[in-house]
């Protein structure tokens, strides 16, 4: 379902321009992210497309619909809508707040009940949470209640307002997979608020940057906006690291995976005197590196390892090889099958050599 901006425009009372002539097309079944600075207008926009902001001027169409032929109640009903710290009901259990919409929209309590149990399911968390109560579970296990019950609208479209800001970074990555994981399945169209440029790049089929003003300053892929800044404002505001941000979109096909020496976790293990160790549990996945001359007394258990950095899932772009290699005290990335077993490592020098040869890919 798509939506369109067709000149919308927000203006208060006291003269504030929250908006500013705002045209753009969200496309079906795609991730649309407006990303800027504070001020510029972000949550406005978004919220004008449930009528929880109404424009001074200017139409939004969904599914080539002015929503102002809609009621209110019945047009949010029918949009999920997710905002920062989750926005849970405290005195209702998970399993209650997530049934909460199908309940508003006319089913009996058994049957919202059993379509909370699956969208829990859906977001990855386990049934039993449903008995808990939102302030009994962690910042990330209620972000993903808080998808969940914007799911159970059942509806194409999904607003995300800053999401996942309230969370620390490594809770923050697993839910931006989650939500890609999901975008996969089920295809909505997602508008996402941030004011963070590596998660609209990383989240967005498509990207509006606005600046202070509510103007729209550049829209397009992630990788226009990168590599082909329209002005000072968004070269400025993607940042000088843009060409590292670029690599997110240029393919590792090219570079080497060399074999490592692997000893596994549990069994009798001695060092090497000059190379590095990859360990393995059972199941050949990455625990961390033995250094050379370590010792080692009788079994190898993960006491005797160090962190190992990044792992890096082959297919996925240059710049996760890069960050493994750079991460890794071994300074080799370690190269996984997407199971998480270890197949290889890179170097960066490997690394950068593709890059080399690709320098348009970078975004420079």
């Amino acid at each position: 379902m798509a939506i369109e901006f067709q000149g919308v425009t927000k203006k208060y009372p006291d003269g504030t321009v929250a908006v500013d002539d705002l045209s753009l097309t969200v496309e079906d079944g795609t991730i649309t992210v407006f990303v800027g600075p504070s001020g510029c207008g972000k949550t406005t926009s978004l919220r004008m497309i449930n009528r929880m902001v109404e424009p001074t001027s200017g139409t939004v169409l969904l599914d080539g619909k002015d929503i102002r032929e809609s009621d209110p109640a019945l047009l949010r009903r029918g949009i999920g809508y997710v905002i920062q710290h989750a926005g849970l009901f405290p005195h209702r259990t998970v399993l209650d707040n997530v049934a909460t919409v199908p309940l508003l929209s006319g089913g009996n309590k058994a049957q919202a009940r059993a379509r909370a149990n699956e969208l829990l399911e859906t977001v990855g968390l386990p049934a039993g949470l449903g008995k808990r109560y939102p302030a009994q579970l962690s910042g990330g296990q209620q972000q993903r209640v808080g998808v969940a019950r914007a799911l159970a609208a059942d509806s194409p479209v999904l607003l995300m307002d800053e999401p996942f800001s309230a969370v620390d970074p490594v809770v923050r990555e697993e839910l931006q997979d989650e939500l890609l994981r999901l975008q996969s399945q089920l295809g909505k169209t997602i508008v996402f608020v941030t004011h963070d440029i590596d998660e609209a790049v990383r989240l967005g089929d498509r990207i509006a940057v606005l600046r202070v003003g509510g103007k729209l300053a550049q829209y397009g892929t992630p990788s226009e906006v990168l590599r082909q800044p329209v002005d000072d404002f968004v070269s400025s505001f993607v940042g000088r690291d843009r060409g590292y941000r670029g690599l997110s979109f240029l393919a590792a096909d090219e570079v080497r995976v060399d074999e490592i020496p692997l000893v596994r976790v549990g069994d009798d293990a001695a060092s090497s005197d000059t190379e590095w160790l990859l360990a393995v549990n059972a199941e050949g996945k990455p625990r961390g590196w033995l250094a050379p001359k370590s010792t080692v007394d009788g079994v190898l258990s993960e006491e005797h390892l160090l962190p190992g950095g990044s792992l890096y899932q082959q297919g996925t772009p240059v710049r996760g090889a890069l960050d493994a290699a750079l991460s890794s005290p071994a300074s080799k990335g370690v190269v996984v099958d997407d199971q998480g077993r270890a197949i290889g490592v890179v170097t960066a020098r490997q690394v950068l050599d593709v890059i080399e040869k690709h320098p348009q890919g970078v975004g420079e």
